[in-house]
């Protein structure tokens, strides 16, 4: 999936973002062989800062992979932090506990195999920092579970904001825009019904930083 900046940009970008460690390092040449996708380490910089800025405590990721973002959330978080990964896949989980343990995290991570809307359930808020990062179609519901759980002063970060395999970019800025495109796949229409709903709400600004494949930020200002 390529990025949405020009290669040279995107380079750029990552080299003056914080220095991935070793097991970064790993991860990111794991995701190169396999041709899994992650957020990249100019995105997880921007994961990590964005966690140092609101004084993150408790994250919660929706769709953790192998545990590539939750590993760059966890360089922010105090010792006494938390950050909940959830993923379908029980392999990837069980590489997400491998990962985050060989970085010093395991003691601030809660490991939670299947339907990350049905786990944020069971959980209480209030969480600092949200990564929706599931299925396309799903974004709006994944952001309805969650948000009566978002921190004042919170962050909501989206994933594919403008880009994935099954993403249609230039049906999606129609939709965005309130153009008529016709029919669309339900991964573009769920990342533009999403950014409608969140983009209405009065309670959260939201901007896109476009790097990667775009992520949203929401902060949440009441």
């Amino acid at each position: 999936m390529p990025d949405i900046l020009p290669d040279a940009t995107a380079e750029f970008a990552r080299a003056i973002g914080p220095e991935p460690d070793d097991v970064i390092r790993e991860m990111d040449a794991q995701a190169e062989s396999e041709g899994f996708p992650t957020v990249g380490p100019a995105v997880g910089g921007w994961l990590q800062l964005l966690a140092r800025l609101v004084s993150a405590r408790r994250v919660f990721e929706f769709g953790s992979g192998f545990g590539y973002s939750a590993y760059w959330f966890a360089q922010a978080l105090p010792d006494d932090g938390e950050i909940v990964l959830t993923e379908v896949d029980a392999e990837e989980l069980d590489q997400a506990r491998e990962y985050m343990a060989r970085g010093g995290f395991d003691d601030l991570a809660s490991y939670e195999l299947g339907d990350a809307i049905r786990t944020v359930g069971e959980y209480a808020g209030p969480f600092d920092a949200v990564l929706i990062d599931n299925e396309k179609h799903r974004y709006r519901e994944a952001f309805e579970a969650v948000r009566p759980k978002v921190a004042e002063g919170g962050v909501v970060i989206a994933d594919n904001a403008v880009t994935a395999g099954p993403i249609d970019f230039e049906a999606l800025s129609a939709l965005v825009k309130g153009e008529d495109t016709g029919d669309v796949n339900e991964h573009t229409a769920g990342v533009a019904d999403y950014l409608e709903r969140v983009g209405a709400d009065p309670a959260f600004e939201t901007a896109l930083i476009p790097l990667g494949e775009g992520i949203a930020v929401s902060h949440r200002v009441d």
